[in-house]
């Protein structure tokens, strides 16, 4: 992997004059179309340097740590190390991805609940401190890894929906937490804070009020057992609206102020992911097949009636296993819009499943939405498609490449984010802007980047 001060890594579209996002994928899907109809995806790095100014805007208290395993995509890493949020891995790989970038060690959190003994090695080699713990094995695992490491001790949340029998409860119990933290003292292991576990889109703003009203106990038992504890991390949960920015910023800051005010010196940090890079990714994926069914599922030999609707199912190049696994954890994927049809009101719409390519009664991307009848070749575009679509694919039924991302800004949000202050010399130097054109005409000379 290149280091920053390599050569770009890759080219950012700069979109000028008229140029919008959808004169970007038009042309994509032009050149796709001429070609072999591989999925790709667009990527607006300007969402995510107007989703960070949200952030400052009503969590200005609270700095933010980006859940990598969100989106490993390298742009995106780049854009917010120079935006200056700090990171959380949970693995060796997304470890080294964040050096890569010259993040300074003390702004990287490793977070992985089981964690190698190899990998806390890799840790501790690199200065890499804070680590996330919450049972006794892995504290006795890290006290001969990494002496010198410092403990967020990870302290379960109530659930958001606790009538949700599939919900899992991650962390130590508030009343296992003096047990692991005498523990802590006696392996000589320094303990500097508390981490909350939400990591789902949560609406429920209790959630954080008791999770840092917890946090507030096991600082004080923390204190009686002579620890200094500096550090509260209120988790993730950040699903990217703005709605849920201020409800979450009204409920915590109160409880901020009340438990932990500005003369107790501790920080603040959260863990957006979603917030940051779903809304800023779109995915097109092409139809490569499609078939009438009963509208019964149980009725396969059905014939249709000639007044009786239809019902289709269509199979496209990406599924669950690879930039649709969100829909095997979190069952985040919206209703799609298709490319280039006529969609007024008069065109009739049927019901629709939506498939990936492997054939596996798993691979079911939509059990239901409305859409227009569709061909074998047409385009569907998902929107709000960054959050966990650019691992590595859990499997290959294709025999493809995970779909290429074309990153795009538009000249308006380059200079805003100059004025943020993020092009100083030691970022972004893997970008290489291109002015876009269209027709598949780009130019060869990139501009540098300003510094």
């Amino acid at each position: 992997m290149k280091g920053i001060a390599d050569e770009p890594q890759y080219s950012v579209d700069l979109l000028e004059g008229g140029m919008a996002l959808c004169d970007v994928i038009d042309n994509h899907i032009y050149e796709q179309t001429l070609s072999e109809k591989n999925a790709f995806f667009v990527a607006d790095l300007g969402v995510i340097m107007r989703q960070h100014v949200r952030w400052r805007t009503h969590m200005s208290q609270i700095r933010p740590y980006y859940a990598v395993r969100c989106n490993s995509s390298p742009a995106v890493i780049e854009v917010l190390a120079a935006l200056g949020t700090g990171f959380i891995c949970t693995n060796k790989s997304e470890l080294e991805l964040v050096q890569s970038h010259g993040i300074p060690s003390e702004d990287i959190i490793y977070s992985g609940v089981c964690k190698q003994v190899s990998q806390i090695k890799y840790a501790a080699k690199n200065g890499i401190d804070l680590l996330v713990c919450d049972n006794e094995a892995e504290l006795r695992k890290i006290s001969r890894c990494h002496p010198n490491a410092k403990l967020l001790l990870q302290v379960s949340t109530e659930a958001s929906n606790p009538d949700d029998d599939m919900s899992m409860t991650f962390g130590c119990s508030l009343k296992d937490c003096r047990h692991l933290l005498e523990s802590a003292k006696e392996l000589g292991v320094q303990v500097a804070g508390v981490r909350s576990h939400i990591s789902n889109s949560c609406d429920d703003d209790q959630v954080y009020v008791h999770a840092i009203s917890d946090a507030r106990c096991v600082f004080d038992m923390g204190e009686e057992i002579g620890f200094s504890m500096k550090i509260l991390d209120i988790g993730g949960g950040f699903s990217g609206s703005e709605a849920q920015l201020e409800l979450i910023n009204s409920a915590v800051m109160s409880m901020v102020d009340l438990y932990f005010p500005p003369s107790s010196g501790v920080s603040i940090i959260a863990e957006p992911g979603n917030f940051f890079v779903s809304s800023a990714f779109t995915l097109a994926v092409n139809v490569i097949s499609k078939e009438v069914v009963a509208r019964d599922p149980q009725d396969q030999d059905h014939d249709l009636s000639p007044n009786e609707e239809p019902a289709f199912q269509y199979t496209m190049n990406e599924g669950v296993y690879g930039s649709f696994a969100s829909k095997l954890s979190e069952g985040l994927i919206s209703a799609p819009s298709v490319h280039k049809q006529n969609t007024s009101l008069d065109v009739p719409v049927f019901s629709s499943s939506l498939w990936g390519p492997s054939g596996d009664d798993l691979d079911q991307v939509l059990e239901h939405c409305l859409l227009p009848e569709l061909n074998i070749g047409d385009w569907l575009m998902f929107t709000h498609a960054g959050s966990y679509s650019l691992g590595q694919p859990l499997c290959s039924p294709t025999d493809s490449p995970p779909p290429p991302v074309y990153y795009v800004i538009s000249s308006r949000d380059w200079f805003e984010m100059q004025d943020t202050g993020v092009t100083n010399e030691a970022m972004l130097k893997n970008f290489s802007l291109v002015p876009y054109f269209l027709n598949s005409c780009q130019t060869e000379a990139a501009l540098s980047v300003p510094a």
